[in-house]
């Protein structure tokens, strides 16, 4: 029996359980709502002239442009390998990832900003953020079209990719963390739902072998992650201290590296 529409979408129910947990807790429970706020606030602070304008330049990334400029490339590497399901699939996660961002937008506008932020911190469409949304379900899309032998690098340039925009989208005041930890679930959820059917339709076809060294890949995207939290604080003035009196953004910022690794290297698994 073939388990991998199951698998599929039981990771599509865990991540759609998670981004409600998500949502209840960032919307409706002020103490979370005041952290949320907190780590975002020392996110800021890791601003500089420097290096601000290749923060700038790693959100745009995920702009509407950019976005569907990729996800066509990716749907034409489907085709290419005469996997024209996976390229509708493609196409299809690219409209309704997005769609079910701007949705939520609405459905949960809430005020969020608190007095740690002062004036123009993220507004009442913030949650779930539609640039970590894009950046996500990119970075799924290229392990779901990449050829086994490939797929390991696609896990590590994707879930870098998607990562980066995270952290640029909060050292840029546009986002608090939990709504970049939401988006990263909405693609998930989608994403997922898209393999299970891909299972299903493609049941016929000998199911591949995971691609190689994907446990490999998982360490390294945490350790890419990890070096680049430390390196953003490093150029930070009184870097050391900064990090020792902030416990909960180095927490913070390696929690959503492990979902970055986590959910292209489960697809690839799957």
């Amino acid at each position: 029996m073939d388990r991998r529409p199951l698998v599929a979408l039981g990771a599509a129910l865990a991540c759609a359980v998670a981004l409600a947990v998500v949502g209840f807790l960032a919307l409706g429970v002020a103490g979370v709502q005041a952290r949320d706020a907190g780590v975002l606030d020392a996110f800021v602070g890791l601003s500089r002239p420097s290096v601000n304008a290749l923060v700038d330049r790693v959100a745009h990334l995920a702009d509407e442009g950019p976005y569907a400029l990729a996800g066509l490339a990716l749907a034409a590497v489907a085709i290419a390998r005469r996997r024209p399901q996976r390229a509708v699939a493609v196409v299809a996660l690219l409209v309704v990832t997005g769609l079910t961002t701007l949705l939520l937008k609405h459905l949960c506008s809430e005020p969020r900003v608190f007095d740690v932020m002062g004036e123009g911190g993220p507004d009442r469409l913030a949650w779930p953020s539609g640039h970590a949304t894009a950046a996500m379900t990119l970075a799924l899309c290229a392990v779901l079209v990449a050829p086994p032998r490939l797929r390991a690098l696609a896990v590590v340039v994707g879930g870098t990719f998607a990562l980066a925009v995270g952290y640029a989208v909060m050292v840029l005041r546009w986002h608090y963390p939990s709504d970049v930890l939401a988006g990263f679930l909405v693609a998930g959820t989608w994403t997922s739902l898209a393999r299970a059917v891909l299972a299903v339709r493609e049941r016929n076809e000998p199911a591949p072998a995971p691609g190689p060294g994907l446990g490999a890949a998982f360490g390294f995207v945490s350790a890419v992650a990890a070096a680049v939290g430390i390196v953003v604080v490093a150029v930070h003035a009184g870097a050391a201290r900064y990090a020792l009196e902030r416990p909960s953004l180095m927490a913070v910022a390696l929690g959503l590296a492990a979902m970055a690794a986590a959910l292209p290297t489960a697809l690839s698994r799957s």
